[in-house]
């Protein structure tokens, strides 16, 4: 091909084999955690499953679920910022470390998602209490309450708001990367990134929790349905009717939770 020297990978092409890579070990990991016994501890199955151990295993615990929470960021993420890092690339190809500043990039998008984490672990942890101390709402009552969050949010301006920047890699590098502080802008584009990221997919995210956090039927119609929003042209359409499908749903279930 003209232009390229022989055998030579196109531009992006060993970055889009690295990115595949490593999202595909996620999902095997995942995969793995589901046949094995002990994957449990990587979640939360129920409300009050920490109040039963001590302060010790409380911390265990906590690091177990977040290590199990950055595990579902990169495979369920991780693919829908792709057309950012390949762009990212391009923009930093001269730079003398290029590889570094994609590592940096993908680093403060992590930290963003690791950070929304450490706040649902802490309301789980409230959950539990609520739930063993105080008699709150049931497992099945919190499905209904997730799913209705994540359908109103469907329609929330903030979600939109967010999911704009996402949809427009190439504008929101050129706002966030001026390479005069190359190490320290790769990692905050990154940080901001993934924090606008969390802004337009939080509530899909903790449907996790209403679905079963390691289902991973449920888990890959979260991330294509995520992916389409923030990369297919039709993608905005997609939240709306969305929206309304989640609240038909957690309607049902409460309903039927009613006549049970």
């Amino acid at each position: 091909m003209p232009g390229l020297a022989a055998g030579r990978r196109p531009p992006g092409s060993l970055l889009l084999a690295v990115l595949g890579a490593i999202v595909a070990l996620a999902w095997a990991s995942l995969w793995w955690l589901e046949q094995w016994p002990g994957g449990a501890q990587f979640h939360v199955h129920g409300i009050g499953e920490h109040a039963r151990h001590g302060a010790a295993s409380g911390w265990l615990r906590a690091g177990t679920f977040l290590a199990g929470w950055l595990l579902m960021t990169v495979a369920m993420m991780l693919p829908t910022t792709v057309p950012l890092v390949v762009r990212f690339r391009a923009m930093v190809a001269r730079h003398p470390h290029p590889a570094l500043l994609v590592s940096l990039l993908l680093a403060g998008y992590a930290a963003a998602w690791l950070a929304f984490g450490t706040l649902v672990l802490a309301l789980l942890r409230a959950a539990e209490f609520g739930q063993a101390r105080l008699g709150w709402l049931s497992g099945e009552a919190w499905a209904v309450l997730l799913l209705a969050t994540a359908g109103a949010f469907q329609f929330s301006p903030l979600k939109y708001a967010c999911l704009a920047r996402c949809r427009t890699p190439l504008g929101f590098l050129m706002s966030h990367w001026h390479g005069r502080r190359a190490h320290a802008e790769a990692l905050g584009t990154g940080w901001w990134h993934g924090l606008y990221c969390v802004g337009c997919c939080w509530a899909l995210m903790l449907l996790m929790f209403a679905m079963g956090t390691l289902s991973l039927t449920a888990m890959l119609l979260l991330a294509l349905v995520m992916a389409a929003e923030k990369n297919a042209p039709w993608g905005q359409r997609l939240g709306r009717p969305l929206g309304v499908g989640l609240l038909g749903l957690a309607a049902g279930l409460g309903l039927y939770q009613l006549a049970a």
